[in-house]
């Protein structure tokens, strides 16, 4: 028996790094998996790689149509959503005074609007059900700032906010909404962001109690718990999955 057997669950960005490993720890653990990427390619690989009932879609999370298409497309497969996973993410970093505006937007549209899009077409469905769990990936940046991702951090920021606005508003339907927030984690747009500098790396995994980045299944397994009805009576809360790097 697995902690979400019969359920139906969307994960965005979910064609590599955290997404990915978040979408093959749901279906571990019984969902069946509805694996969505902008990068369709990589959301239909990741499907066949987790196999049973799991789809892959392609889907733009800052397109309100793109994401009320797929949305649309899932309810009428399966009849029911449980649980969406807000993971899709992007940053770039530079100083904010070195910023471009342009980068702005693609940093917010994605982060923010993102969640608030895929947000707004499920969570009807899960009102009508008198049932269901958000869970929205944030990070430190948005609790406790980061150098060189200001706009990023903001947008973080912001879907912290909008975890705990949310959750107040669907308790009444017994929804329950959260947000984790990764630290540094092994990932490919880790990498990107840094760049493949080693002393950086070596830097921040010494500034973490743990020793460690985070690895993607560390998220993974707050988002199953989270997503699970154990977590059932938890709601507006966020967690750091970050080797202790920070603490509340």
């Amino acid at each position: 028996m697995g902690k979400l057997d019969n359920k139906v669950a969307i994960v965005t960005g979910a064609g590599q790094g955290i997404g990915r490993a978040i979408a093959e720890k749901l279906a571990a653990e019984g969902a069946t998996v509805v694996v969505t990427d902008i990068n369709e390619s990589t959301a239909k690989e990741t499907a066949v790689a987790i196999g049973g009932e799991a789809v892959g879609m392609h889907t733009d999370v800052t397109s309100h149509e793109s994401v009320d298409v797929m949305v649309a497309q899932v309810k009428r497969r399966f009849g029911r959503i449980d649980v969406l996973v807000n993971n899709a993410g992007w940053d770039k970093a530079s100083p904010f005074l070195n910023s471009d505006p342009t980068d702005w937007d693609r940093v917010i549209q994605i982060n923010l609007y993102g969640v608030l899009n895929t947000s707004k077409a499920v969570l009807p469905i899960m009102a009508e059900q008198g049932s269901g769990s958000v869970v929205n990936l944030g990070s430190d940046a948005g609790r406790v700032g980061s150098s060189g991702e200001a706009v990023y951090s903001a947008a973080k920021g912001a879907v912290i906010a909008f975890t705990k606005a949310t959750a107040r508003e669907m308790a009444r339907y017994q929804v329950n909404i959260n947000c984790v927030c990764p630290g540094p984690t092994d990932t490919a747009l880790f990498a990107s962001v840094v760049g493949d500098t080693p002393k950086l790396r070596a830097a921040l995994t010494k500034a973490i109690p743990f020793r460690r980045l985070a690895r993607p299944s560390d998220l993974a397994n707050a988002v199953a718990f989270y997503a699970s009805d154990e977590a059932g009576f938890i709601t507006g809360q966020t967690v750091s999955v970050s080797g202790g790097l920070t603490m509340s």
